[in-house]
């Protein structure tokens, strides 16, 4: 099935709690966004995202990180598509080294894992993969 994958900075502005920490909802959002992607790349519609059947955490996110997201299909029904999605952080900011520094992590850390189902109304679909 179809794989999407997208890296993303985590700003200041991403930052929701005292030490820099991100809001989990943030991994939500970019799980929306590689749904999004993965709909139209089969179905050729954004679809609907109908619902999360497991979120779990797994660790923190904090400003600077670059977060990886992914998602893949794996049920295609008559309109609904399963999808299962990771965030993994890839890169971590070193401020005990100085401003800039930073790590490209040679083992990513899993921050978060999901299942969801989304919709693509059957007048909506143009079969581009189905």
């Amino acid at each position: 099935m179809d794989k999407a994958v997208i890296r993303i900075r985590m700003g200041a502005h991403d930052a929701h709690y005292g030490g820099e920490l991100v809001d989990g909802a943030k991994m939500l959002l970019l799980f929306g966004d590689v749904a999004t992607e993965l709909l139209i790349r089969h179905d050729g519609d954004e679809g609907l995202f109908a619902g999360y059947e497991k979120v779990e955490f797994l660790a923190p996110v904090h400003a600077g990180d670059f977060i990886e997201a992914s998602g893949e299909i794996v049920r295609v029904g008559n309109s609904s598509r399963a999808m299962v999605f990771e965030a993994r952080k890839v890169i971590t900011p070193r401020p005990d080294l100085s401003d800039s520094a930073a790590d490209f992590l040679a083992e990513p850390v899993v921050v978060c894992r999901a299942q969801g189902t989304c919709v693509v109304p059957k007048d909506k679909q143009r079969g581009q993969r189905a």
